[in-house]
């Protein structure tokens, strides 16, 4: 395909189905409605006034609720030295630059104490050590089943819509240290916070060369609790990981040589953005990149539980796969790779 036509796909969607903006709805939508102008068409929205009956809107911005209440409760505490778990991350300081795709060290602790660790961070001016309580596979229903009650089971509107039940539920812990990297799902979801805001860059999946998506060696940090120190160590034997490659708020000293290094996602039409706050939901369609931050709450963390519903592999999928296996280049420095997603698996699948 001639580069003109893939930039102009990138055009078109948004001219004729995705709009600007990303839609806000003051109240939850029928089932109908959801199916056919959201769903159906993989448009993304926000749902204000989506859970008000919550007891968990009013109970978690206690830390000492939450404390008490699963006081007995192990549960997955994700540490990283900078507040990027999932994340394409130098090997070293010092190797050249050579690159991996870099995942938290995890231990299990009571919940109390993992609370106290998630809190600490924000502490931290320097980010020597930032932990992040974002299990997935379910941990809500497992980890935190003790605080399920102060919860919907699933989004029931969205259930019926989708016409099946989530297939996992999960609760983000975090502060404003945590940054997730651009990624994507194979779930519909119904991603609802608690507690602070969530920030959102989106990219629809026709966009997949803009996030010129690499092949990295799949390495996981080792924390070391007598001397604070974290260790980065490639998985032997290596398995390489696709991930995206792109930082959308590099530092001011990279960011020239970002911008050079990445034009299609910097000189293309700009993401979407939506800030989701406490008591709304977002509607994020399968297979829609994105790169996700947070701001904390009263109880000085942002709190979220998301529903992950199986998406139909269907027309939508099938268009997808055809995208991205076509090789384009923006320039002659910058290719963008193709890649077979049945030859590795992207795993690590980061928040939301």
């Amino acid at each position: 395909m001639a580069k003109k036509g893939i930039e102009n796909l990138w055009r078109e969607v948004r001219e004729l189905s995705l709009g600007t903006e990303t839609d806000r709805l003051d109240s939850p939508p029928s089932p109908l409605h959801f199916l056919r102008d959201y769903v159906s068409q993989s448009k993304p929205c926000v749902i204000s006034n989506a859970i008000p009956h919550w007891p968990a809107l009013n109970l978690w911005s206690d830390p000492a609720y939450l404390a008490g209440t699963l006081s007995n409760d192990l549960v997955s505490l994700h540490l990283t030295p900078n507040g990027s778990a999932d994340a394409v991350t130098p090997i070293s300081s010092d190797d050249g630059g050579d690159l991996c795709f870099a995942s938290a060290h995890v231990e299990k602790l009571p919940f109390p104490e993992a609370l106290r660790a998630v809190r600490s961070s924000s502490s931290k001016g320097e980010e020597k050590k930032v932990g992040y309580l974002q299990q997935q596979n379910d941990c809500f229903r497992t980890e935190y089943s003790t605080v399920a009650k102060d919860c919907d089971g699933d989004i029931p509107w969205a259930t019926e819509a989708l016409g099946c039940s989530p297939e996992a539920v999960n609760l983000w812990i975090g502060t404003g240290l945590s940054v997730t990297s651009f990624h994507k799902d194979h779930y519909e979801n119904l991603y609802a916070v608690v507690s602070g805001e969530k920030h959102f860059l989106l990219l629809p999946p026709t966009d997949v060369h803009r996030l010129y998506v690499q092949r990295y060696p799949a390495a996981n940090y080792n924390y070391n609790r007598d001397t604070e120190e974290f260790k980065l160590e490639i998985e032997q034997p290596v398995r390489h990981v696709p991930w995206c490659s792109v930082d959308p708020y590099p530092s001011p000293e990279r960011e020239a040589s970002e911008r050079l290094k990445y034009p299609l996602f910097f000189n293309g039409p700009k993401p979407f953005h939506c800030t989701v706050k406490a008591g709304e939901v977002l509607y994020l369609p399968s297979m829609w990149f994105h790169h996700v931050s947070q701001t904390p709450g009263d109880g000085g963390y942002t709190i979220a539980v998301n529903y992950w519903y199986d998406m139909q592999f269907d027309v939508k999928y099938a268009y997808f796969n055809f995208l991205q296996s076509l090789s384009y280049e923006s320039s002659s420095l910058n290719p963008v790779l193709s890649w077979r997603e049945d030859e590795d698996t992207e795993s690590g699948d980061s928040d939301v």
